[in-house]
């Protein structure tokens, strides 16, 4: 949230303009700022015993909600899909279930080689994940609201886009 990828500060951007370009009304976006993305590197660090892959669970939101926020008053205009832009994001997919363990507050993927995916050591407390097991930001069951974001954008005003 808020680093120079994200659509974050590119609304801000232009949020003066009265109009905010939505590519499409159904997209959706994960919604993770740096120092929840520090905690999880922190922990894979004192959990990891190498070749795992941890997702953190972190809410979404649609984009209209997100554009709503910043410029409440803004028109906003459907533009399309572009070339090699998603509808959603997908963080772990119906072939990752296979291997894929639930945790309190993350996802831990791990590796197939050598039997580690089923190493009672690295699976620890988790709980295997459903087959078919999909972590998409349309499919999320925790989605940030408009509010929760206006008070992330109001303490953060200052750093959005310079990192």
């Amino acid at each position: 949230m808020g680093s120079r990828g994200s659509v974050i500060p590119f609304f801000m951007s232009i949020k003066d303009s009265g109009v905010m370009p939505i590519t499409d009304p159904r997209m959706t976006r994960f919604m993770i700022s740096l120092e929840q993305g520090v905690e999880l590197v922190w922990h894979t660090f004192e959990d990891m015993e190498g070749g795992e892959i941890y997702v953190k669970k972190i809410p979404s939101m649609k984009v209209v909600d997100l554009a709503k926020v910043i410029a409440p008053d803004a028109i906003q205009k459907i533009v399309g899909i572009r070339p090699g832009e998603k509808l959603h994001e997908q963080m772990i997919s119906p072939e990752d279930a296979f291997y894929t363990y639930e945790y309190e507050e993350h996802f831990k993927i791990l590796p197939v080689i050598n039997n580690w995916s089923s190493d009672p050591f690295r699976i620890k407390d988790g709980k295997k994940v459903n087959e078919g097991f999909v972590y998409a930001s349309d499919n999320n069951p925790d989605w940030m609201s408009g509010a929760d974001f206006k008070e992330w954008l109001e303490m953060n005003r200052k750093s959005i886009g310079s990192f």
